[in-house]
């Protein structure tokens, strides 16, 4: 019997439905896929040719476990900049998910808890599962702000951490300075490390983006590449916070990922450098096309960044319209996937503006339920 050779960790949480509907999308001819987050621009043309210099340069051996040095400084200079505190240090991980998954295997011991605001980016349950950690949902429907009451009442002597992620996947929600203020400083008083998830803190569309790092010194900040230069596939994160954390991250690294890709670190030095402002513009306007687009039909909480729009459902439940949309040819993501509801469904906009006209188009249609029957 196969299944005795199991581990009982990863029974709690079932494949991707992410993946699931990306699969599903592979197999269909000409879908409008406004199921995936990832940028449709490619890497910049000097960052790619970054990547193969340093290929063709024989940098394809193991790194530093902690990154490359020329990398791993520059990061350093710039976050001493931001942030000025004396304890905070950088190491270069394997996306930000390798980043998230290190943090919590040093953080929790079994039992302990974590505070996840739903609606959530789906790693953040399952990789606490995995680390053995009981996840602890703060609800911030309808209008997807944190309320520190509420993140206060669910703190208890076994909360270890916060996970916390503006602009948010998959609302777009993006946390205003009193929020993050509150939050940061309620983590502090309160003695539990605050996990600030900005692979998205460069799409913030209305005002810059606040990170809890700047009123809390032991915030533990995750962010990558990945999303601001369209280099998913790279696995390329970095991980900043206490010095004390930072190193039992880098321990753990060496006995599991090893280091991050290292060609696409010294690409990494060259991103630092290019100026992406034209393509977040572009989102932007994505992002206004969508929500003007949908703003009559849908009940929508208008994202101050990232590039999800996650709208309530007019009618059923978030699954029943998604499965709708898919016989329409429209690939889209039910709410339940990332909540504990299911009224809500994400729209990724990170697409062509020809692919979001007809994701629209389609949408209206659903939304006066003419083509429920």
């Amino acid at each position: 019997m196969t299944h005795h050779w199991l581990a009982d960790r990863t029974k709690s949480f079932d494949t991707s439905g992410i993946r699931k509907v990306f699969e599903l999308g592979a197999k269909m001819t000409d879908p409008i896929d406004l199921s995936i987050g990832q940028p449709d621009f490619d890497v910049p043309e000097e960052v790619r040719r970054a990547a193969i210099n340093a290929i063709q340069d024989g940098r394809n051996g193991y790194s530093l476990s902690q990154g490359v040095p020329v990398l791993r400084e520059k990061l350093q200079k710039q976050i001493d900049r931001q942030y000025g505190h004396d304890d905070r240090r950088v190491f270069i991980t394997c996306g930000t998910s390798g980043a998230l998954m290190l943090a919590l295997l040093v953080l929790l011991n079994p039992g302990d808890e974590v505070i996840v605001f739903d609606p959530y980016f789906v790693m953040y349950d399952s990789l606490t599962a995995v680390a053995g950690g009981k996840v602890v949902y703060v609800d911030t429907y309808p209008d997807f702000r944190i309320d520190p009451d509420r993140v206060s009442k669910a703190i208890t002597p076994r909360t270890k951490a916060i996970i916390f992620n503006s602009p948010s996947n998959p609302t777009g929600a993006t946390a205003d300075r009193d929020e993050v203020r509150c939050l940061a400083e309620l983590a502090a008083e309160r003695n539990v490390v605050l996990i600030s998830d900005e692979i998205y803190g460069e799409f913030c569309y209305d005002k810059p983006m606040v990170s809890p790092a700047q009123y809390n010194p032991n915030t533990l900040v995750v962010d990558g590449f990945s999303k601001s230069h369209a280099a998913p596939g790279w696995r390329l994160g970095f991980a900043h916070g206490p010095a004390a954390i930072i190193r039992e991250m880098i321990k753990l690294q060496q006995y599991s990922f090893v280091c991050a890709p290292q060609p696409f670190q010294w690409a990494a030095v060259a991103a630092m450098d290019v100026d992406m402002s034209e393509q977040i513009a572009a989102y932007h306007r994505k992002r206004d096309m969508v929500v003007e687009g949908l703003a009559d039909r849908y009940e929508i909480v208008k994202p101050g960044g990232a590039f999800y729009v996650f709208p309530k459902v007019p009618w059923g439940t978030g699954t029943e319209l998604v499965e709708k949309a898919i016989e329409h040819n429209l690939l889209i993501i039910p709410g339940a996937v990332f909540s504990r509801r299911d009224t809500h469904f994400r729209i990724s906009y990170a697409a062509d503006d020809v692919i979001i006209e007809r994701g629209i188009e389609v949408l209206r249609k659903l939304a006066s339920g003419a083509t429920r029957s």
